[in-house]
């Protein structure tokens, strides 16, 4: 008998996120290798906003295990059944965190991406402490010092990470940017991965569907690509 059509597009789907699973960490680890580099010290993260559980199942089936979610709110809609059923799996917050979401967001996600200011980072330590749960976090940086942007300004970098380990005695590990849209990523990338060396800070996170090579190229420890892998979102 034929497979009935809704089965044939189910595999169908499986099928292509496998293939763009294979081809993205295929670029990733080619970029890696001309930038003589290990590809093992590149972790991809799976941008999965906007997308369900079943296209999170379909890269989950084909060995991807680190996502990224963009707000707290779809992560527990999404992620609690997913994390049950595969403890191995990892989750970053890449997006805004309101301080009201503090308690969920340490609760749920294993690393942080978004710290960008000091209410945020105290409350964040606070949440660690009552609950024994210490997720790593990450120091988003302006660096194009956009006003519309979060982020610490390039220049508030280096007090505001040693306030977060000496101050709030957060797991500080990395930093993150989001470079504009209309500026050469490559700056930005540099010079997020000249502030993470300075202050001794092991990882970098920054790249994306567009520009996760050159990320690559320049030092980033983890890319958070989205469209390459899921296609595009909906609205």
């Amino acid at each position: 008998m034929p497979e009935p059509a809704a089965a044939r597009a189910v595999t169908d789907a499986a099928t292509g996120g496998a293939d763009r699973l294979a081809e993205v960490r295929r670029r990733i680890a080619d970029a890696a290798r001309e930038a003589g580099r290990d590809p093992a010290t590149v972790t991809l993260v799976a941008v999965s906003k906007t997308h369900g559980p079943e296209r999170v199942q379909e890269l989950i089936d084909a060995g991807q295990r680190v996502f990224g979610e963009n707000r707290v709110q779809e992560a527990e809609a999404k992620f609690p059944a997913l994390k049950q059923a595969h403890p191995d799996l990892e989750l970053h917050l890449i997006g805004p965190l309101q301080t009201n979401k503090a308690r969920e967001a340490v609760s749920l996600f294993d690393v942080i991406e978004s710290v960008d200011r000091e209410k945020l980072a105290a409350t964040l330590a606070k949440e660690m402490a009552r609950v024994g749960r210490r997720p790593t976090c990450y120091v988003q940086v302006n660096t194009g010092e956009e006003p519309q942007k979060a982020g610490i300004l390039p220049a508030e970098v280096d007090a505001f990470v040693a306030s977060c380990r000496d101050m709030h005695k957060l797991p500080v590990a990395g930093l993150m940017c989001i470079p504009p849209v209309d500026e050469e990523p490559a700056l930005h990338f540099a010079l997020l991965a000249k502030m993470a060396a300075r202050n001794g800070l092991p990882a970098v996170s920054m790249g994306m569907s567009a520009d996760y090579e050159t990320a690559v190229r320049l030092g980033a420890t983890h890319v958070r690509v989205g469209t390459a892998l899921f296609g595009h979102r909906g609205p």
